[in-house]
């Protein structure tokens, strides 16, 4: 386990203008937000998204002229969640994240800064982020391994970040560990160190195609009146050598951003979830809100928190928001 405050994290986060842009601590720009991008092996062209207004899910080509356009509309940072063409049981493969990934950034280089999602629930066949015993019971030490070869494979076919949303206990670790023995180890990790189970994931299981077949996620995600251990959360994937972190759902972990920053000094963002922006989108829909000023309005209160950065469907709409 590394030290609370690692040295390498902070020379991570310098290494590249995009990120040294991401924390900045004054003003707000569309530099400090990143945009969300779906692909999946199984379709070509474009599908969209219910509830998420211009989102769509792309095939492995479409998705490229996906971020040209949301290039040109001023955004750099990118969360990439890529799902393979056949669901997975057993021993779990990424080609999909090294395929993609590849082919991203040999199209845009370091124009962008592209993110990558971790996490096995759209890899997986029940659709969990863990993989289980027979017995049916959590397989922590597998799920470890998978998660830490999925961020592997990602970091080495270009990534500049990975991201593990799983929750799993010391995943951070594992993928530290993981990344410095490859000579990884200038890639940072993202961590969703604090994320609740919650009711506003909707529709990015359908996006993402991660929807779990039996049960649910109650018993690996933060429960939503849990403060102290939200808290203790990202403290521990501090600890575990992330270098940024982050809470999920927004609007409903307000209270924990200042905390989390206080307790861990690691820049600390948010992500305003499918659900959190599906509502935007409703009530713009019936005349109630200007959708723009809604959004905005949203991500002031975000960065008055203390959020580091916002990642949001709405990125690719900084400049019709007013953001530079």
């Amino acid at each position: 386990m590394t030290s609370q405050f690692p040295a390498w994290s902070r020379l991570r986060l310098r290494q590249t203008e995009h990120l040294r842009d991401l924390v900045a601590e004054t003003g707000f720009s569309i530099a400090q937000l990143i945009q969300p991008i779906f692909v999946s092996d199984k379709i070509t062209g474009s599908e969209p998204l219910r509830g998420l207004g211009e989102n769509a899910r792309h095939g492995p080509a479409a998705v490229l002229d996906a971020i040209a356009r949301d290039v040109d509309a001023g955004v750099r940072h990118f969360m990439l969640f890529a799902a393979p063409a056949d669901k997975q049981t057993g021993h779990l493969t990424f080609d999909h994240l090294a395929s993609n990934v590849s082919r991203i950034k040999a199209r845009f280089g370091g124009t962008i800064h592209l993110w990558v999602d971790v996490c096995l629930c759209s890899t997986t066949s029940h659709g969990h982020c863990c993989l289980f015993e027979p017995d049916g019971t959590m397989a922590l030490g597998p799920t470890l391994e998978a998660i830490s070869d999925a961020a592997v494979t990602a970091a080495a076919a270009g990534a500049d970040g990975v991201c593990p949303s799983d929750m799993m206990d010391g995943r951070t670790s594992a993928i530290r560990q993981a990344l410095d023995a490859r000579a990884l180890g200038r890639v940072p990790i993202m961590s969703y160190s604090t994320k609740f189970s919650s009711q506003f994931y909707g529709p990015f299981r359908d996006a993402a195609d991660s929807a779990p077949q039996f049960g649910n996620r109650r018993t690996y995600q933060i429960d939503v009146r849990s403060r102290r251990d939200a808290i203790a959360s990202s403290v521990r994937c501090a600890r575990e050598g992330a270098d940024l972190l982050m809470v999920k759902p927004a609007l409903t972990s307000l209270d924990l951003i200042a905390p989390i920053i206080d307790a861990t000094s690691l820049p600390t963002g948010a992500y305003q979830v499918s659900g959190e922006y599906a509502g935007l989108a409703a009530i713009a829909e019936q005349g109630f809100a200007d959708f723009d000023a809604a959004l905005l309005e949203t991500l002031l209160v975000l960065r008055r928190a203390g959020g580091a950065f916002v990642i949001t469907y709405g990125a690719r709409r900084g400049r019709a928001m007013g953001l530079a």
